[in-house]
């Protein structure tokens, strides 16, 4: 395990969490499954501790993680467990939270992701009345700071040239220039939705539920169904995957689409969103890492290329 002073103490409280008092166990020692700047997550047997980003806003963000407590959303998503007032040694002063562990979606088995339940979570996410003001989601933000990121680690470059074009073909709201339209805004979001946030607990066969709410605000729904958009847009989700997902939403009231017909009306600006800001990151990351981007990178990327080719009024069409 890594052993840096947020993970050690990360892992004792996890520890100390899933077995309070001085009884000496036999539990394998914590697990770390995340360290990255946006959050430091470390498991211990049935606690996982969060230690999240430095740079947060402190009371947005607590804004936030209140809701997974909120009695209207039980069920939608994993509530927390009590965390101590003070953060513990070691971690910076960063906000820390516990968390059930939840069995997360298994990667090896791509036929068994549950595509229906993350929509059916998300439909119900988006038609629950906020039960309390809530900041903005970060959608908009997080792709605005890829683009950022991309600028800074690979500038200049056909690629990099290409997903800025694609950037710049947006409309303002959709670059966290300006508030979203006002007939879109106002629903409760999760604000960065793929099956990484999707666990069953109690583990390992409880119902699914959503976790992760840094993210998570009031805004356009339509963002929560952007990324499956666009690697559908993209070719990474075959077409069959695509429609049962958007099926099921629709089913489940889901207000992000039209309940029937076309759904890129509303889909077409943020898909083409979150396929510039996956091809944003994949391109920083690439560079820090100094390789070239894999298969699936290369997706995202030449879907930008596509979408930068296209007049504004054809630019929906990147997926043919």
């Amino acid at each position: 395990m890594t052993t840096t002073p947020v993970v050690r103490a990360l892992g004792d409280l996890a520890h100390g969490t899933a077995h309070p008092g001085t009884t000496a166990c036999g539990c394998a020692p914590p697990q770390v499954l995340a360290d990255r700047p946006d959050g430091t997550v470390v498991r211990s047997g049935p606690v996982v501790a969060k230690a999240h980003a430095a740079d947060s806003d402190t009371p947005a963000l607590m804004a936030r993680l209140s809701l997974a407590a909120s009695p209207p959303l039980a069920g939608i998503l994993l509530p927390p467990l009590p965390t101590p007032d003070v953060p513990p040694a070691g971690t910076g002063g960063r906000t820390v939270s516990l968390w059930p562990y939840g069995r997360p979606v298994d990667p090896s088995d791509p036929d068994a992701a549950p595509w229906e339940e993350a929509a059916v979570l998300l439909a119900r996410l988006h038609r629950t009345p906020p039960p309390r003001a809530l900041p903005p989601m970060r959608g908009p933000v997080k792709a605005a700071r890829a683009v950022s990121r991309m600028c800074r680690a690979a500038p200049g470059g056909p690629a990099s040239a290409a997903v800025l074009a694609a950037w710049r073909g947006l409309p303002g709201w959709a670059r966290a220039e300006n508030p979203v339209p006002a007939d879109r805004d106002g629903h409760l979001c999760h604000g960065d939705l793929h099956l990484g946030q999707l666990v069953r607990h109690p583990a390992p066969e409880g119902p699914w539920l959503l976790i992760d709410m840094d993210d998570a605000g009031l805004g356009d729904p339509a963002w929560d169904l952007a990324r499956p958009a666009a690697w559908y847009a993209a070719g990474l989700l075959p077409p069959g995957i695509w429609l049962r997902f958007l099926d099921a939403y629709r089913a489940a009231g889901g207000p992000a689409v039209r309940a029937d017909g076309d759904p890129w009306p509303e889909l077409d600006v943020v898909a083409r969103a979150l396929t510039v800001q996956t091809a944003a990151l994949a391109l920083a990351k690439s560079a820090a890492e100094e390789r070239s981007p894999d298969e699936v990178e290369q997706l995202m990327i030449d879907a930008c290329v596509r979408i930068a080719s296209l007049p504004p009024e054809l630019a929906s069409e990147y997926a043919s």
